[in-house]
């Protein structure tokens, strides 16, 4: 999908409200489509989806496991995340640092385990992890499935066959999600592609959720890029339907963040140019005040 920067200039400065609307309606029906799919075949109860960074899985999969419960089933939500190892056993990367995005980060045996165990027996204890000591906290989550119930398994390996290994496939539905729109300039050139466009993304969550700067999102980007293309784009074609999760409102929305954090890359960086470059592209976006962001909208991921 492309989407020309003139014509969502236009609408953003014409009709805003209307052009937001829009926006949030077309991702609305994208995901009603899959849901309504994924309910006609009552055998599946286990959504994987997985998508690359700052695609909006976890918002997303918040969305998908709502309408599940209009429909009259229950969902639950497990994150791949959970199952991470303690930090000091999870293998080294080339670089000789923590290969977090390698799916040997994960306890492979215990997500079989108790995968198997909710679909056999409908209930299990879930580990969760603890992000800040970097290792499994002692506490569990406990979920038990009715007969119709589903779980929604969220995480950048949830279409990796080695995570569902030995499992009945009547039971799964895969989607991937993932940002799959281009923002073309006057003459037709690509100004941003997507994965800037990810990046763009992650650079606002990353600050306003993490206290990370623009620099280091900048510099941890080829790491996780690297990552994806290893343990996440060989296994996209699994996937049994995909979601764009781009809203072409959200340059207008996200401009004044953007280049507040892309003014914090000194002209000493290896990353001024790339950086000023995203910038200057901002500049020609008309902006939308982000107090106009909806409440339920994906995009309430990066910016609040």
């Amino acid at each position: 999908m492309k989407t020309a920067l003139k014509d969502i200039n236009n609408s953003a400065k014409t009709n805003t409200d209307a052009y937001i609307e829009e926006c949030e309606k077309r991702f609305d029906d994208d995901v009603n489509r899959v849901v309504s799919t994924f309910l006609a075949d009552s055998r599946c109860d286990i959504v994987l989806l997985a998508g690359p960074s700052s695609s909006g899985k976890t918002t997303t999969a918040g969305k998908i496991a709502d309408k599940i419960r209009q429909s009259g089933r229950n969902a639950f939500i497990v994150s791949l995340d959970d199952f991470y190892l303690n930090r000091d056993d999870i293998p080294d990367g080339e670089d000789g640092l923590k290969d977090f995005e390698n799916v040997t980060a994960l306890d492979i045996d215990l997500i079989h385990s108790v995968f198997s165990e909710l679909i056999e027996n409908r209930r299990a204890e879930l580990p969760l992890y603890d992000f800040k000591t970097g290792s499994r906290s002692d506490e569990t989550k406990r979920i038990e499935l009715g007969e119709s119930d589903v779980i929604v398994v969220e995480g950048l390996h949830a279409l990796n066959p080695v995570i569902t290994d030995g499992l009945d496939e009547s039971h799964l539905y895969r989607i991937y999600i993932s940002v799959s729109s281009r923002v073309l300039g006057q003459d037709g050139e690509i100004l941003l592609n997507k994965r800037n466009l990810r990046l763009i993304r992650r650079m606002i969550r990353d600050s306003k959720h993490r206290n990370v700067r623009a620099e280091s999102t900048f510099n941890q980007w080829p790491s996780v890029l690297r990552g994806e293309d290893k343990y996440l784009f060989p296994f996209e074609s699994y996937a049994d339907v995909k979601i764009n999760s781009f809203h072409p409102y959200e340059l207008c929305i996200f401009k004044q963040q953007a280049l507040e954090q892309l003014d914090t890359i000194e002209s000493d960086s290896v990353f001024y140019e790339k950086a000023s470059e995203i910038k200057r592209i901002f500049e020609l976006v008309e902006s939308i005040e982000p107090s106009l962001l909806p409440d339920d909208s994906l995009l309430c991921e990066f910016l609040r």
